[in-house]
């Protein structure tokens, strides 16, 4: 197949392309199928965009409708019928069941564009500018979320200093923990201590990117209580672990959690398509003013349509038993991995269908991840290194689709240790 022209004209700062050297021609719920007819299993997913599959039938039909009846799909904010019709069903259908009272604001359509504008907002409420975020978080790569992600590998390319940002240990790291909250508590109430109250508390309830890192209810209750006492802003950066991804939602349902804002994009549009949107609470909220915060792409008509199609799946519990049953599927084959190679030390984390295995072992991980493309399995490694194998297919992967693949990737596992 010919790659000539991405080699030759395509920027050298493309990545996924290079673990995934094929051209892909189609897609269909988890498979993909390249233009020489081989078909891989997805346990990627766009880095968890793909919450419902691959051209999703339900969706593609509302869409192909919206189109072809002449829909408005680029609005910036003007108001459009399909804007409101998506408005209207997140209220419905995710707000108002759990007693959630939230402004929508919609931005540029990226994560790390809900994070700048979460930010900013944090910054314009409290007049603070330092902002506290995470140990191995991920929040984007733009200038404002790239200082608050942790990650060495993508914050040395900014090219200008990264500030404004504590840097606290996250539950599991080192120094974290109720513990080292308190410590931070006890330094920002002491006049001498150099520390000053931050703007906002900007955390992942389910680290992704970081290494499928799980935060307790306990802890984010104490982020959320720190944040409180002393006048900050509590910011849930929910972009990849929410839409159903847990099994749930949102990654912190059923926690008892008021966060000021959450962040949200990926699974939001459905389809794929590009959506970012923030949930501010309405007297957060009231420190814009018309126009302080603009992007050219806030209003997609594609991704309000299928982002609308999308919620279908959470007016009943269907498909979140479905995720529940296929996540314990998941964490049940990636434990009997680990007790097959005993003395490694791996590690089995996730909740719902975002799982990891974390191979302490960042070559190791690469290498499973090269085995497995050429076994017809496509795979993200993330966390310290790259040690970890991230399991993110889309939450309708059908149960044969999910089976073959973990088995692929036992496979590949066990490939790859004895090679």
């Amino acid at each position: 197949m010919d790659m000539t022209p991405f080699e030759q004209w395509e920027s050298e700062v493309r990545g996924y392309c290079r673990a995934y050297p094929t051209v892909f021609a189609t897609a269909s719920n988890a498979r993909q199928v390249d233009e020489d007819g081989t078909s891989y299993i997805d346990f990627f997913a766009g880095a968890g965009v793909l919450n419902f599959g691959h051209n999703n039938e339900r969706m593609k039909r509302a869409m192909i409708a919206f189109l072809e009846g002449d829909g408005v799909a680029h609005s910036l904010d003007t108001y459009t019928t399909t804007k409101r019709d998506f408005i209207q069903r997140f209220h419905d259908v995710i707000l108002e069941p759990r007693g959630m009272d939230y402004k929508m604001q919609f931005m540029g359509p990226t994560g790390t564009n809900a994070v700048e504008a979460a930010l900013k907002l944090a910054r314009l409420a409290t007049g603070r500018s330092d902002v506290v975020a995470f140990s191995h978080g991920f929040h984007g790569m733009t200038l404002g979320s790239l200082a608050a992600t942790a990650n060495d590998a993508f914050r040395k390319w900014a090219g200008v200093p990264l500030e404004n940002v504590v840097r606290l240990p996250n539950e599991s790291s080192p120094g974290g923990g109720i513990a080292g909250l308190e410590a931070y508590r006890e330094a920002i109430s002491d006049p001498s201590s150099g520390q000053k109250p931050p703007a906002a508390f900007l955390v992942e309830p389910l680290q992704a990117e970081g290494g499928v890192n799980v935060a307790s209810a306990e802890w984010l209750h104490a982020i959320q209580a720190l944040a409180k006492d002393v006048g900050a802003l509590f910011i849930i950066d929910d972009i990849q672990a929410a839409c159903g991804r847990t099994g749930s939602y949102f990654s912190f349902d059923g926690m008892g959690l008021d966060p000021d804002i959450i962040t949200l994009a990926k699974g939001l549009g459905g389809f794929g398509t590009p959506i970012a949107m923030n949930l501010n609470k309405p007297d957060v909220d009231a420190h814009w003013s018309p126009g302080a915060h603009t992007g050219t792409f806030r209003g997609q008509g594609l991704s309000f349509v299928a982002g609308a199609v999308a919620l279908d799946y959470f007016t009943d519990d269907e498909l979140m038993t479905q995720v529940q049953a296929k996540g314990a599927t998941m964490r049940d084959k990636l434990e009997a991995i680990a007790a097959a190679h005993p003395g490694h030390g791996w590690e089995v984390r996730g909740r719902g269908m975002m799982q990891g295995l974390d191979l302490h072992d960042g070559a190791l991980a690469k290498e499973v991840q090269r085995v497995a493309f050429h076994s017809g399995l496509l795979l993200g490694p993330c966390g310290t290194n790259g040690q970890v194998i991230k399991l993110i297919p889309p939450l309708t992967i059908p149960e044969d689709d999910l089976a073959e693949g973990l088995d692929l990737l036992e496979k590949a596992i066990a490939a790859a240790v004895s090679a």
